[in-house]
């Protein structure tokens, strides 16, 4: 069965990554024929990634009184509707509503997916089953780069978003029908307390956890928004090659993903240390994640930066699979509440990057100066994994 749920799982994630990241490569186009500045398509982004980060709690309640499974099917029918809509927005107001709706259904995905890994995987496992998710975000984004690039112009925009929406509707209908339920709804009994916020939400790792993330997570936003657009701006590449050379460093991205979750797994495993297998695997992905982006300013030729960048992507990936299985060791019995408040944390670093890159290029012009924000915000997550050290669970399991 485990294996049947992290198969749907993962690509209920190829679809939502393909479905999040359809604005990237033509937002040229988009502002042109609806009248918007970078500015207005950051403040597109801004309202997917806010809706994405306060949705991430209720959705992780949702999971645990629904069960994951029945969640997820809601939430996958909605953002799939939400993104074909999206087609007909006509200006700034209808598109920025449409979106917004699409990134606030999106918030149950991964609350749900990680409820269901700890619910099914044992502890050495969850880190790999944590990087075939990765790999999965990877290969949904690099695979609408790769396509939006040679789709637009046979396709509009419009057109491209109702066919990307399709495949979402058709996975929830069939994970409803066929996939067993990888755990039960929550029954509470009359005794049972409620998840204790004020602990959680000021426990000093879950703090760092929650920071680490909203940089990590913030800084790969990029990848899912301005990326091609810097490119086209930055590198002189054609409206293709931008959407191909975008694609490179998410590719890098899945394979970070999968070797980050073995070498994770494999160090607790022979060593039987969580610090150096999660914590310290992390500090030094983000290390290097720092370094190499800020290396590739430097760098004119395009392939030459790219794959700089994409070296940088790698790690971050691996980073983000430590997280995530640090996030299920940490959550215990309340994993979809961590969970959940620490992707909350990360959607709110990724909300406020795409609208900080528009907002510094309409004032000075200068598309250089995201690529220094990206490699920054990795440089601080790389801080907080430095001093982040849980011994066990947050939280009692009687809690």
């Amino acid at each position: 069965m485990r294996y049947a749920v992290l198969a749907s799982l993962c690509l209920a994630t190829v679809i939502a990554y393909v479905q999040r990241s359809a604005l990237g490569v033509p937002s040229k186009t988009i502002e042109s024929e609806l009248g918007l500045g970078p500015r207005d398509m950051g403040l597109i982004w801004f309202g997917w990634y806010a809706a994405y980060a306060v949705f991430q709690l209720p959705s992780g309640w949702l999971a645990e009184k629904l069960g994951s499974k029945s969640a997820l099917v809601l939430s996958a029918l909605l953002w799939s509707i939400a993104t074909g809509f999206a087609s007909l927005a006509g200006g700034l107001l209808g598109l920025l509503i449409l979106w917004t709706i699409m990134g606030g259904a999106q918030a149950g995905m991964f609350p749900c997916a990680t409820r269901a890994i700890g619910a099914t995987f044992p502890r050495t496992q969850q880190a790999i089953a944590s990087g075939f998710l990765a790999f999965s975000m990877a290969l949904g984004a690099a695979t609408a780069q790769y396509l939006t690039g040679r789709l637009l112009g046979p396709m509009t925009w419009q057109q491209i978003l109702i066919a990307y929406a399709a495949p979402g509707l058709v996975w929830a209908v069939a994970y409803g029908i066929f996939v067993p339920r990888p755990d039960q709804p929550l029954v509470k009994s009359p005794d049972a307390a409620p998840t204790p916020w004020s602990r959680l939400l000021t426990n000093p790792h879950m703090v760092l956890l929650c920071l680490q993330q909203l940089m990590r997570a913030g800084a790969t936003a990029l990848f899912f928004t301005w990326f091609p657009r810097y490119l086209q701006e930055t590198k002189g590449v054609s409206l293709e090659q931008s959407g191909t050379l975008a694609a490179w460093p998410l590719i890098a991205g899945m394979a970070g993903g999968l070797i980050g979750g073995v070498v994770s797994d494999g160090l607790l495993k022979l060593t039987g240390h969580q610090r150096l297998s999660r914590q310290g695997l992390a500090f030094a992905a983000m290390v290097v994640c720092a370094g190499v982006s800020l290396s590739a300013f430097w760098v004119g030729d395009p392939e030459l930066a790219v794959g700089l960048i994409s070296v940088a992507a790698f790690c971050g990936y691996v980073g983000g699979v430590n997280a995530y299985a640090l996030a299920i060791f940490m959550g215990g019995k309340r994993v979809a509440p961590v969970f959940a408040t620490m992707n909350m944390s990360g959607n709110i670093g990724a909300s406020l990057f795409p609208l900080a890159v528009g907002a510094l290029v309409e004032a000075t012009g200068n598309w250089d100066l995201a690529l220094l924000l990206f490699a920054g915000m990795y440089a601080g997550s790389g801080l907080c994994w430095l001093f982040l050290n849980p011994k066990g669970p947050l939280l009692d399991p009687s809690e």
